[in-house]
């Protein structure tokens, strides 16, 4: 009898239970981290320096054509309509409750610290400064961006992007270019109407249900908002536009996997779109209060 058959008789006998060595267990550790390094940090990294580069061609597309006078303006205004339909009425409902809310939370403030003329101020500049571009931006994504992603992935997957290669004409600025512009032209008018239903609800609400005084609300809102405020909720309409037009294209040039691939690539647009606005409208924020502080009223 070997050594190694006494051993494990004697293991037997014991009833203890081999130990397996640690070779192959820490090997399988080393590459599952390895794949998940892979699949989560580098693989984000790739997804957003494709999201760069083809932001940067649009753009280039974008002006070289209308300098050109080769822009498509047919799909342009084709892709606008669909969003506008898409996203008007959603925004509209959205827009209302968003208002009042703020109505009733500053309202309460104002109330508590003595301070409730400046109801108005305080209310209608959270719905100009935050509430009208994100709820915008947010609508954008949810309706538009899911559904500009799922007409590119459906083309990807039948090979059309592929067929559009072949024949010579680029895919970016055939689908990509109409979709930015419109998405800019569509973010900057559902801000606009958010901005004005907002204040709207917000002003009604305070007037006939917390029995304000319009006067009051209407005048405290035009000592303290500037035109300053305005300009940025415009450059963040028109930032977020193309951020939601760019993320949606890409996910959807990027599918492959059949139907189940243009279904993930939808709900990755989505929550993709989300995460960059928040951590964009933070920045660009804080760079405005830094850029333009304000000493006093």
């Amino acid at each position: 009898m070997t050594q190694t058959q006494v051993g494990a008789g004697e293991h037997a006998a014991s009833g203890a239970t081999p130990v397996a060595p640690p070779g192959p267990a820490l090997g399988e550790i080393g590459a599952w981290l390895r794949g998940l390094v892979r699949r989560h940090p580098v693989a984000s990294l790739e997804t957003v320096g494709g999201q760069f580069v083809l932001g940067v061609r649009a753009v280039q597309y974008l002006v070289v054509d209308l300098v050109r006078l080769r822009f498509p303006f047919a799909e342009f205004v084709r892709q606008a309509v669909f969003m506008v339909s898409a996203t008007a009425m959603p925004t509209l409902f959205v827009a209302i409750p968003i208002g009042v809310t703020m109505s009733i939370q500053f309202g309460l403030l104002a109330g508590q610290v003595g301070a409730t003329s400046l109801a108005g101020a305080a209310s209608g500049l959270a719905v100009i400064r935050q509430g009208a571009p994100m709820v915008a931006a947010l609508l954008m994504a949810a309706a538009a961006g899911s559904a500009v992603c799922a007409d590119l992935g459906s083309r990807k997957i039948r090979d059309e992007i592929d067929a559009l290669e072949v024949m010579g004409i680029s895919p970016v600025r055939r689908l990509v270019v109409p979709r930015l512009a419109a998405a800019i032209v569509v973010g900057v008018a559902l801000t606009g109407l958010v901005c004005f239903v907002g204040f709207l609800a917000g002003y009604l609400f305070n007037t006939f249900v917390q029995e304000g005084t319009s006067g009051s609300f209407v005048t405290t809102f035009a000592s303290f908002a500037t035109v300053g405020d305005f300009v940025l909720t415009m450059i963040k309409a028109v930032v977020y536009g193309a951020i939601v037009a760019i993320v949606a294209c890409q996910k959807g040039l990027s599918t492959k996997g059949g139907s189940a691939g243009v279904a993930n690539s939808v709900n990755a647009t989505v929550v993709a779109s989300i995460l960059l606005l928040m951590l964009v409208n933070v920045g660009l924020t804080e760079l405005y209060v830094i850029l333009f502080p304000r000493v006093g009223f």
